[in-house]
């Protein structure tokens, strides 16, 4: 059964823009329509879907070693968890906000391993993705260690 199943092919290149699009698209109405959220975090909150998609393109890339998809592998998994620090089921895509911590995390461990052309290669987000891994870096660094994912990268990265 399992075998048969990942024999499976990918979903085509279209099915998986669609995912994304949609994604970006609901993330946008709920910044829209959230009127009183402070401009920054509306604006961390519109990383996630790129930031996602950027971790799942550092998994199928071949350069990454074993070590470092472990740690791509947690922050995926930090943000298709059910429960986390801030849960989407409760917060509505506000709680993102956790989920682009832990991957800028994640992103910025793998930015000191490898040539920065690797990663960025994978980045369809608008800002610069150094840009942006330094600004949310700054404001969030001090909670990334108390997230569970953070706390799994921080092992893999010893």
């Amino acid at each position: 059964m399992t075998n048969d199943y990942l024999k499976k092919p990918m979903p085509s290149q279209e099915k998986q823009q669609d995912f994304y699009q949609k994604l970006r698209q609901k993330v946008q109405n709920w910044v829209d329509n959230k009127p009183g959220v402070v401009g920054t975090v509306s604006g961390y909150v519109l990383f996630a879907p790129d930031l996602f998609h950027l971790l799942t393109r550092l998994m199928l890339d071949n350069r990454i070693d074993a070590k470092s998809k472990a740690a791509v592998g947690a922050g995926i998994m930090y943000f298709i968890a059910p429960i986390d620090f801030l849960p989407e089921i409760l917060v509505g895509p506000g709680g993102f906000l956790d989920d682009v911590v832990v991957a800028v995390f994640v992103i910025n461990t793998v930015l000191n391993k490898f040539p920065t052309e690797v990663i960025t290669e994978h980045w369809t987000g608008d800002e610069n993705l150094l840009s942006l891994v330094k600004k949310v870096s700054n404001s969030g660094n001090k909670y990334v260690s108390k997230l569970p994912a953070g706390r799994l990268v921080k092992r893999f990265t010893k």
